[in-house]
């Protein structure tokens, strides 16, 4: 742990098995994952704002709800429009809150976080994420706790960047085992779904991205003998890959190609998001998970390579 004045705030390190990861104070973020000394995401320095939500952890809600404005059990409630451009609330609510660690050994960390009840959002949750690693990779497994006393409504996704080193994301060969795509307004927001296969958008089995432009929602995922659905990028001239792994709480992946990025990180790397509803879902009511007083809901992701 390195306690410093850094815009990200404290830095806690873990290392295992040629397996090293940074997690910040400011957002529970996943600055750095390498393995073998070879850096593996598309992260941020310690004295850098994250960049493009890069590593963070997007909750009570992943992506976007329009106009931030959703109607549930009843009520009405309207959240700070934190995308002005798109009029619309993204990316939830504890991204840029400082976070604390409860537990920090040689190859994992808890890190924690208290969400008071506010405008828009008025139910607290206590979030608690434990990051290991291992030979095997990095594995977050969240927790998260309705500590109010009414039903809460509750979505979650991170945000990692990946880049094979040396492998441009043109050349990225990538699968994605989805059915359908959301198809998306000007404000990225969802219109309805179409099946993927045989179009453009169909990377159920591996392909070269080429000048693909993708900031898309994935859905009607398919799921292994161990209950896990895997995004895969690889280079196609090696048998370097990485994989993004996401347990049955997943039901969706978004994956973005960085084109709206600016500057040097512009199509510089692919963020690869398991989430667990679709965007708008607090307004949809799709696979949206309500908490009831005093529940524990946990759930696990990673990254192998």
């Amino acid at each position: 742990m390195t306690d410093t004045a850094a815009k990200s705030g404290v830095q806690w390190s873990i290392e295992a098995d040629g397996r090293r990861a940074v997690l910040t104070e400011v957002g529970g973020t996943l600055r750095s994952f390498s393995s073998g000394g070879v850096e593996l995401l598309d992260g941020f320095g310690p004295d850098e704002i994250s960049p493009g939500s890069a590593g963070q952890i997007l909750a009570p809600w992943p992506n976007r709800i329009r106009d931030g404005k959703y109607t549930f059990q009843d009520q009405e409630y309207q959240l700070a429009l934190s995308e002005p451009a798109r009029h619309n609330a993204i990316h939830g609510l504890v991204n840029w809150s400082r976070w604390r660690a409860t537990e920090h050994t040689a190859s994992a960390v808890t890190l924690e976080y208290d969400l008071p009840p506010q405008v828009g959002y008025p139910w607290a949750l206590t979030l608690r994420t434990r990051w290991s690693v291992s030979a095997e990779g990095l594995r977050g497994v969240q927790e998260v706790v309705n500590t109010s006393d009414a039903d809460a409504p509750w979505g979650y996704s991170v945000h990692p960047y990946l880049r094979l080193p040396g492998v441009s994301v043109d050349d990225t060969v990538l699968q994605v085992p989805a059915r359908t795509r959301l198809l998306a307004d000007h404000r990225l927001l969802p219109l309805g779904a179409q099946k993927v296969a045989g179009t453009d958008y169909d990377y159920a089995e591996p392909r070269r991205l080429g000048t693909a432009v993708l900031d898309t929602t994935f859905g009607d995922i398919d799921f292994g003998p161990d209950g896990l659905t895997e995004v895969v990028l690889a280079d196609p001239d090696s048998d370097a890959r990485i994989t993004v792994w996401a347990d049955d709480k997943f039901k969706y992946w978004q994956v973005f190609s960085g084109d709206t990025l600016h500057g040097e990180r512009h199509r510089r790397s692919i963020a690869v998001e398991p989430m667990t509803c679709p965007p708008d879902a607090f307004r949809s009511g799709r696979d949206l998970i309500v908490l009831a007083p005093g529940e524990t809901w946990t759930t696990a992701w990673g990254i192998r390579a």
